[in-house]
């Protein structure tokens, strides 16, 4: 299903090529997010990532850089999380060599103009201010701030505004050499293409990237003694409120057990809560549990939309499902939940961007990548026990946190 070949310099390739579409996706994903930068920069990953499609040598201006894959359909974007860094660009298979020019181009000669920088600040400032006015979104902000504190995995990827407003070219072009290496980069190519022919292309378009060591990020430190609330006070139409605790990291052995717990929790429209609070109570609109793992942290985390007068009663409802979990859980349920997890799995990844995503982060991140196949396999082996033991070890009063949105007093105490 996949190759990968490291280059000489380090540089490591994936390549997934599969015929039954007419597309193609080239990624190139590095291994740098917020959680790589200190107190100073927080924000300066997400900044330079918007930078990179502001002009090149080539194509010396925004507009020159859309207009590229503009003018032959194509989509393209970037993204900045607390781990990973990505750019790419979707084509018909016939525009490959425009893909793979544009993205290296981007990736490799951006200019990182003052002008731009200064355009760029007021732009990321109203990005800021959209999100807050994004509750949904938003709490989950708070909650990771919540968990974390004042350390990198408790900071927001947009960063501070103080920040944003001080950083110069030379804060960029630091930040670049430091952190955007051969040795931290995958570029994937998915979809429709000649492997071996792509591969000496790559060879050619990234030979001039940098191969200098890399910054490691600060490790997460993990501390609580009690349960811990947060409030953002302000008038909203609803309560948003995020109800979660510390769980296990991506690479853990309770990584597949941890997402059937999620799942069997309030993964779909079958679940116990979304049972319990939407269809039974009409409590909410919407309501989920997820499980949220980085290479050195995770949560399990339950969200949820309720009215201001009723959010005392949905975190007792919460509180009641995760007290259950960890005693009861049913074969039939077990199984529902693996079955959700391979078939969400498998009707992910019919596109090239999602298949690209699949494989490039899985060797970012896990530094193995496992097929399709596999990944069903270890699901497949999680045992009842294995969920319930979870549960009782995550879910304790202690280890509560909840971060809520709305309009209501900062004392407010409910866990």
């Amino acid at each position: 299903m996949f190759k990968r070949t490291v280059l000489k310099s380090g540089l490591r390739i994936i390549t997934v090529p599969f015929n039954s579409v007419k597309a193609v996706t080239v990624l190139v994903l590095v291994g740098t997010g917020s959680k790589y930068e200190i107190d100073k920069e927080n924000g300066i990953s997400h900044f330079l990532e918007h930078l990179m499609f502001k002009g090149t040598k080539k194509r010396p201006n925004a507009l020159k850089i859309a207009e590229s894959l503009d003018k032959v359909g194509g989509s393209f974007n970037a993204f900045t999380s607390k781990e990973a860094t990505g750019y790419y660009a979707k084509v018909d298979s016939s525009h490959l060599d425009l893909a793979l020019d544009w993205v290296s181009d981007m990736f490799l000669n951006s200019k990182l103009e003052q002008k731009e920088i200064k355009k760029e600040k007021g732009v990321i400032l109203e990005e800021m201010n959209m999100r807050k006015d994004i509750p949904m979104s938003y709490v989950m902000e708070l909650f990771e701030e919540l968990l974390y504190g004042n350390q990198p995995a408790g900071w927001e990827i947009i960063g501070k505004k103080e920040n944003i407003l001080r950083f110069k070219r030379k804060d960029f072009v630091d930040y670049l050499k430091s952190h955007y290496s051969s040795l931290n980069t995958i570029v994937c190519v998915s979809g429709n293409f000649k492997e071996k022919e792509t591969i000496e292309k790559l060879k050619k378009y990234f030979k001039k990237i940098n191969k200098g060591e890399v910054r490691e990020k600060l490790k997460v430190i993990e501390s609580q003694k009690e349960p811990k609330t947060l409030v953002f006070e302000r008038e909203t139409d609803q309560t948003h409120l995020c109800l979660g605790v510390r769980a296990f990291s991506l690479n853990s052995p309770q990584h597949y057990a941890q997402e059937v717990l999620s799942v069997v929790l309030g993964g779909n429209m079958s679940s116990r809560l979304f049972s319990e609070i939407r269809d039974k109570r009409g409590l909410a609109y919407y309501i989920k549990t997820s499980s949220e793992t980085y290479t050195d942290s995770g949560y399990v985390f339950t969200q949820a939309g309720v009215p201001h007068n009723k959010a005392k009663q949905v975190l007792s409802l919460i509180l009641k499902e995760y007290k259950k979990i960890k005693k009861e859980l049913s074969a039939s349920e077990l199984k529902k939940a693996k079955d959700y997890l391979k078939g969400s799995l498998i009707l992910g990844l019919e596109s090239s961007e999602a298949k690209a995503s699949f494989f490039a982060g899985q060797e970012l991140l896990s530094k193995k990548v496992l097929t399709v196949k596999e990944k069903c396999a270890r699901i497949d082996k999680v045992k009842s026990s294995e969920v319930k033991n979870l549960a009782r070890e995550i879910f304790s009063s202690e280890k509560l946190n909840l971060a809520l949105i709305g309009p209501h007093k900062k004392d407010f105490k409910a866990i």
